[in-house]
């Protein structure tokens, strides 16, 4: 079986296609935005990267979601809810941790069939 490496960089790529499977790595927003902004360029990049794939977020199957802050779920739910398939929703999973920079309030994870 094929493994198909997505923007491949030195640390890691941007996602990974192999066995009819997309894994794609923890995306971020920009630093100092809202996290209602944050959670829109990060899904505008997830919807860049599905494509890529050859897929879309219609045939997302598991999302792990990291706030920095829970008291900002709500806000990232707002945004989540206006993007995510409302036929065709996830598994999915948040938590709150501790993200690699201070700047940043939410990651994303999504693994989808290809």
């Amino acid at each position: 079986m094929s493994i198909r490496r997505i923007e491949p960089g030195k640390r890691m790529s941007m996602g990974v296609v192999h066995g009819g499977t997309v894994y794609l790595a923890g995306q971020v927003g920009e630093p100092g935005e809202d996290v209602s902004a944050q959670t829109r360029t990060i899904l505008a990049e997830i919807d860049r990267l599905l494509a890529e794939a050859g897929t879309d977020k219609s045939k997302l199957l598991y999302v792990q979601i990291w706030l920095a802050d829970m008291g900002d779920f709500a806000a990232m739910n707002a945004v989540w809810d206006a993007w995510v398939d409302p036929a065709n929703p996830p598994a999915r999973a948040t938590g709150e941790a501790r993200l690699a920079a201070p700047e940043y309030k939410v990651e994303i994870i999504v693994t989808a069939a290809a």
